[in-house]
C-alpha cells in the first residue's frame, strides 16, 4: 500500500499570533517536532514581514534546527522574491504556495488576483525546479467558500486539473481554510480528484475544532486504506 505522509504545520499555528514568539522558543519547539518522526515540518515562511510579522525570523530559526532526523522542511512563499530566498537554503526540501480558488480570498491572502497568482505560481515553479525543490500548492477554500462565490466539487477538480496540466504541479494540498469540512466532504471529494489525476499527490490540510477533528481525519485515513484508489495522501 502506498505510504501516508503526516505533515506537521507549526507555521500555520504561529503566524496568526500577534505577540512575537522569540526565535529561540520557535527553534526549540520545532526541534522537538523534528524528533517525532513526521514526514515533513511546515516550519516557516519567506513572506514580507509587513504581511506576517511572526515569521520574520524564519531564516534565523532555520540556522538553529537539528536536521539529523528524517523529517523534511517546507517553507511558505508568496512571490518570486520569497521563492528565491527559500530556494537558496539547501535544508529546505519543499516550497509551499497558497493558491485560492476564491478570488476574494486570494486578494485578502496575497494581495493578488487569481490570474496574477497563476503567473506568480508559474515563476515560482521555475525557481523551485532550478533549485531542485518540490513545490506544494495549498488549494485554499478547498472545502467551501464564505464569500458567496461559486463553490462545488467540480470547481475543485477543475482547478486541480489546470494546475497540474498547465503548470506541472504534482502535489496539491486541499486546505479547509475556514473550518467547514466534514467527513462526507472528504469521502466524496478525494476519490473524484484521484480518479481525475491519478499521478498527483493530494494532501488534506484541515482547520477545525477539536470536536470535529477525529471524524474528519478518520474519513481521510479510511479512504487511504480503502480500495478506492488513493495513490498518495498527505495529512497536514
Amino acid at each position: 500500500m502506498p505510504e501516508l505522509k503526516i505533515v506537521e504545520c507549526p507555521r500555520d499555528a504561529m503566524q496568526g499570533l500577534h505577540e512575537f514568539i522569540p526565535t529561540e522558543i520557535k527553534t526549540s519547539y520545532i526541534n522537538q517536532l523534528l524528533n517525532c518522526g513526521f514526514d515533513t515540518i511546515d516550519f516557516g515562511s519567506f513572506v514580507s514581514p509587513k504581511a506576517i510579522p511572526q515569521m520574520r525570523d524564519t531564516a534565523e530559526v532555520l540556522k538553529g534546527l537539528n536536521l539529523t532526523t528524517s523529517s523534511k522542511l517546507l517553507a511558505i512563499v508568496a512571490n518570486e522574491r520569497g521563492a528565491t530566498d527559500a530556494a537558496s537554503f539547501d535544508e529546505i526540501h519543499y516550497l509551499g504556495y497558497p493558491f485560492s480558488i476564491s478570488e476574494q480570498f486570494q486578494q485578502r491572502n496575497t494581495n493578488t488576483s487569481i490570474d496574477d497568482s497563476m503567473h506568480n505560481l508559474e515563476s515560482i515553479q521555475s525557481i523551485a525546479q532550478k533549485a531542485k525543490k518540490e513545490l506544494v500548492v495549498y488549494l485554499s477554500m478547498g472545502f467551501g467558500n464564505p464569500y458567496g462565490e461559486e463553490w462545488n466539487t467540480d470547481l475543485v477538480v477543475s482547478w486541480s486539473e489546470r494546475l497540474h496540466k498547465n503548470l506541472g504541479i504534482s502535489i496539491l494540498a486541499l486546505s479547509d481554510t475556514i473550518g467547514c469540512a466534514n467527513p462526507e466532504d472528504v469521502r466524496s471529494l478525494f476519490p473524484q480528484l484521484t480518479q481525475a489525476l491519478p499521478t498527483v499527490e493530494f494532501g488534506a490540510h484541515f482547520h477545525t475544532v477539536r470536536e470535529k477533528a477525529d471524524g474528519i481525519i478518520a474519513a481521510a485515513y479510511t479512504l487511504k486504506r480503502s480500495t478506492v484508489g488513493f495513490p498518495n495522501l498527505y495529512l497536514r
